[in-house]
Formats: C-alpha cells, structure tokens, sequence
C-alpha cells in the first residue's frame, strides 16, 4: 500500500473525520490492532439481542479469525473516538442517534478513502445496523431476501463480532477509555471508537 502520510491523503481523511463530529482521530498501524476471540463470544452468550439482526452482525461476519486475515493484507488504519456525555448513552432515543453517527463516519470515511483511489478500505464501527437503520422494517433484506442492503451509504460491521479490543485500540491511538457513568453523573462522558482500515 502506499504510504498515505507522505502523499498527505491522512491529513484530508483525518480533517474529514473530525468535519463529520468525532472528537479525535489518528492515525495507527493494523499491527497494533487486538483481536481476542472472547471478546467476540460476548454476542453469543450472554446473547446479544441484536445477534443474527442483521448482515453485519454474528454469525453473518467473519469473526475474529477472518478479521485476522484481513489485517494481513493493510498496514495503516484511521481511528477515532466519539466522546459523548453519560446521560446521551443511557438515553434510549439517543444513544441511537450516537451510534449511528458512529456508523456514518466510518462509512463516510471509507467513501473518502476509495475515492482518493484506497479503493480496499473498509470501515468498521459499533452496534448494529438493523435496530439504527431498519428499525421500522422487520428483517434484514440481505439476510431474508437475498437483496441489497437498504443503506449501504451507511451501514458498517460491527467491531464487537471480530473481537477488536477497543480499550487497546484507544491505548495504540493514545487515548484513555472513558466509561460511561450512571444517569445521574451529568458531567461524566463514554467514549465511543470507530475504525477504517485503508488500503
């Protein structure tokens, strides 16, 4: 892969990502990504209520052995972090709204990165797309109808079926993670991570 920092291709992703509402964004190398097969077994059990919801969601995904050998292939990746109050995160409505703000800058980004020829990047976020996107239909058309996915401007895979440890990767980026307080801490914040791989 070409190297993005020396052609300043990062400096237009990274501005673009912080344009789109992240509060940070870097640059790291995939060798610093952690992959942990039990973090990716949370979705199983206990059961996460959105698995199987959607087609980027377990079992529909490659898991951490497949994401393993996508990272063989990319050497750099943009991360970046949402940091957002206690209070947005236990909202039902809006923590919605937070995620799929999530979503739409990793996948933005990913658009960004393809069309300044980084035509193998893939962007990868958090929750699923399903329950922000589809909510008001009741199945995944990939999934059930065999048809393409009603928002693919925006939807992208989850990092929690490939077993992405976040905490490390706010650590490589050189962020500390942030967890969400209870309801009632009004001045404490959660940080939220994204992730494009580029190439």
């Amino acid at each position: 892969m070409s190297d993005l920092k020396d052609a300043g291709k990062f400096a237009e992703l990274l501005e673009l990502t912080l344009r789109l509402g992240a509060s940070d964004a870097t640059v790291i190398s995939t060798s610093e990504i952690r992959i942990e097969d039990e973090l990716a077994r949370l979705c199983v059990e206990p059961q996460c209520e959105n698995y199987g919801a959607s087609a980027n969601c377990p079992p529909h995904v490659s898991g951490p052995e497949g994401f393993r050998e996508l990272l063989k292939v990319y050497e750099q990746a943009v991360v970046y972090k949402l940091e957002v109050p206690s209070p947005v995160l236990f909202s039902p409505v809006e923590r919605l709204e937070v995620f799929g703000l999530l979503q739409e800058i990793s996948a933005s980004v990913e658009l960004a990165a393809v069309k300044i020829g980084q035509t193998r990047s893939k962007g990868f976020a958090g929750s699923c797309c399903k329950i922000l996107f589809c909510s008001d239909h009741p199945r995944c058309r990939v999934l059930h109808e065999g048809g393409k996915c009603r928002n693919p401007q925006l939807a992208r895979p989850s990092m929690s079926g490939f077993g992405i440890n976040v905490s490390k990767l706010m650590q490589s980026a050189g962020w500390s993670l942030q967890r969400a307080g209870g309801k009632t801490i009004d001045t404490a914040v959660g940080t939220l991570c994204g992730l494009i791989l580029i190439g």
